[in-house]
């Protein structure tokens, strides 16, 4: 493992961008920022609230989830830890952020009229659209129901698609597009929809006892773990930064465990993306510690 930044403020949300410089979303310090393989840091723009989770469309654009933001606090061990929705939480969004120039604008905070609460993670799906997961915010004595959302990248449109669903966190898809994959926080469950175009589930999310999202599981955790976002390889391997247990757990398209990598130095690993013109390398945050990571990564042998 070797250390690429520290000091980041809770990352998340990596993102390679070809050219030995990632995108990194910093949820405290509300900004978007880009890390050389170096370590040098520049602020790409300040965001506000709690940007979550980044997709870069190749070009010029970078779509960020923005939860709205969390109130922090210190952790005895060093570090900090999210701890629920902070005093001046006014709204979730998704914004678009032109990294060249730093100027963004919010593409979305309302779905079918309904606010958008606190969305998590973000895909594009190379159609002119993306997905993206609203786990909602928590409170005290109560938190929102979650959804799974679908909307162009040009503003024109935005659509619930799965509702309710808890905790949705991590969303992919599969390398030919046919597949949605979603990793549920809490339950630390990992979920597949079959699509049938852009946007479109090929058949309804309706609950049934063996599927109670109207989808399959493809791995749930049999003791305490947690889920976060997650990455997928080229062979379809769908790898899921997991919480508590400080690594990845790869799964089976087919359905289960392939193995479990552990990330040494924190036990919050929030997220990944792959890089290299073999994507051997895997870039990992560390949000407890503040940290982006590089390790090695060899698809070819799971």
């Amino acid at each position: 493992m070797r250390v690429i930044a520290e000091d980041l403020w809770f990352p998340e949300g990596p993102v390679w961008l070809g050219d030995g410089s990632l995108l990194v979303v910093e949820i405290r310090r509300q900004t978007l920022t880009r890390i050389w393989l170096d370590g040098r840091k520049e602020i790409i723009a300040h965001l506000g609230g709690g940007p979550n989770g980044a997709a870069f469309d190749g070009g010029r654009y970078c779509y960020v989830a923005n939860s709205g933001g969390f109130a922090f606090v210190q952790r005895p061990a060093g570090g900090w830890m999210s701890a629920g929705t902070p005093a001046d939480y006014v709204t979730g969004s998704i914004q678009r952020v032109d990294i060249e120039t730093g100027k963004f604008e919010v593409l979305y905070d309302t779905v079918g009229g309904n606010q958008i609460r606190g969305p998590n993670d973000i895909v594009l799906d190379g159609e002119g659209g993306f997905w993206f997961t609203d786990p909602g915010k928590t409170r005290h004595r109560d938190w929102d129901r979650g959804s799974v959302c679908y909307a162009k990248t040009d503003g024109s449109m935005a659509r619930e698609v799965i509702f309710p669903i808890h905790k949705p966190n991590g969303i992919g898809l599969s390398p030919d597009r046919k597949t949605l994959y979603v990793a549920e926080t809490d339950s630390a469950r990992l979920w597949a929809w079959d699509l049938k175009g852009p946007g479109e589930l090929a058949a309804p999310a309706k609950a049934s006892i063996d599927s109670p999202h109207g989808s399959r599981l493809v791995y749930g955790w049999p003791t305490f773990a947690r889920f976060d976002s997650l990455a997928i390889e080229d062979s379809g391997n769908i790898c899921v930064a997991t919480l508590d247990r400080g690594g990845v757990t790869v799964c089976s398209p087919e359905g289960g465990l392939v193995e479990f990598v552990p990330v040494d130095g924190d036990t919050h690993i929030t997220n990944l993306c792959f890089a290299g013109s073999d994507m051997t390398k895997a870039y990992v945050t560390q949000s407890y510690a503040g940290r982006l990571v590089e390790i090695d990564w060899k698809p070819s042998a799971r």
